[in-house]
């Protein structure tokens, strides 16, 4: 089985074909969060960046529910926070390396 980055990259990968992608666990800073009292320990908190052309031409908020949607199961399986930079190419400035 897949551990939860990984999936998120799956699935991001397969909807938007970005250009850049970095998806960073967060979940360590959160530990005491009062939102996450029955959460399992670790892989709730996530930070992603990417650029991808299907950004182009889309107001933040269409971006925003367009991931949203894809990761909707995450969302209902122990997803609690998900900070999103989503850019497309024009936007991005000089290419962005991807990182695993």
């Amino acid at each position: 089985m897949t551990n939860r980055t990984e999936r998120i990259r799956a699935a991001l990968e397969a909807a938007f074909q970005p250009l850049a992608l970095e998806i960073e666990d967060e979940s360590r800073r959160h530990a005491r969060h009062a939102g996450r009292q029955g959460l399992p320990a670790g892989e709730t908190h996530y930070r992603v960046r990417m650029v991808a052309a299907a950004f182009s031409g889309q107001s933040r908020l269409a971006r925003q529910r367009a991931v949203n949607a894809v990761l909707a199961g995450e969302l209902s399986t122990g997803l609690h926070a998900l900070s999103l930079q989503l850019s497309a190419p024009e936007e991005a400035g000089a290419p962005a390396q991807s990182r695993p």
